[in-house]
């Protein structure tokens, strides 16, 4: 029984017709993409949920004024004890509850007014400062606040940075649902668009990770927080 054997050029010939062939594809695909490379669409997904505060930071700020200062942190620590009371009468504990040391300012020893003399030279300033998950509790408390009044206790309304805060916290753990959520709204308007232009939509080229935000509804409700996510991805399209 005889074997079939190729002789040296009928080799040479079918590696150079396989170099062709393998040639040719590469242009073709290289003519697909060149042809293909700016057709892309660039859409955006926005992911949007509107949740409860989880933690509120409340700064209870009371002041004295006088001249005598064993009187005045006699005072201060009596309106301290007074306002600790009522919070834990409200249902607050310890744990929720820091006193912070007090602050005294002698108005005498402002360089600016070395010329004058106050009439009550020192006053006291204090902050207790609530910090608790209990949010909707700790409103209630914030609105039966003129209680103390009735004591005595003017709760003094400070600065910006003793103003109340109200937190979410638990974003990191919502962040990967609205991550996927936005990226499919993303994908479905990437779809209609590309089926609008009687293409498909392709790979992906580019993609963000998204911006995270966590804003106040609004004014009003600053303890209604609104988080959003939103990612930008670039799509390339195919007929």
């Amino acid at each position: 029984m005889s074997k079939f054997k190729l002789s040296g050029w009928m080799v040479e010939a079918l590696i150079i017709a396989a170099g062709v062939i393998i040639l040719g594809l590469c242009i073709k695909g290289g003519i697909d993409n060149f042809v293909n490379k700016d057709r892309v669409v660039t859409v955006k997904g926005l992911c949007e949920k509107e949740v409860p505060a989880n933690k509120v930071t409340w700064p209870i700020v009371t002041k004295e004024m006088g001249n005598d200062l064993p009187s005045l942190y006699a005072k201060i620590n009596s309106t301290n004890a007074a306002v600790v009371a009522f919070l834990k009468q409200n249902g607050l504990t310890d744990k929720e509850i820091t006193v912070n040391p007090p602050v005294l300012v002698d108005k005498n020893a402002n360089e600016y007014n070395y010329n004058e003399r106050a009439a009550e030279r020192y006053y006291v300033k204090s902050v207790i400062t609530v910090t608790s998950d209990q949010v909707d509790k700790v409103r209630g408390i914030i609105a039966k606040q003129g209680e103390l009044l009735k004591q005595g206790i003017a709760i003094v309304a400070d600065s910006y940075e003793n103003s109340i805060r109200y937190d979410y916290t638990s974003f990191q753990e919502m962040k990967p649902k609205m991550m996927e959520e936005a990226i499919e709204k993303a994908k479905a308007t990437g779809e209609q668009f590309a089926k609008q232009c009687g293409s498909d939509l392709n790979k992906i080229v580019t993609a963000d990770q998204g911006q995270f935000s966590i804003e106040d509804r609004d004014e009003n409700t600053p303890h209604i927080k609104v988080l959003r996510v939103v990612t930008t991805i670039t799509y390339s399209l195919k007929d």
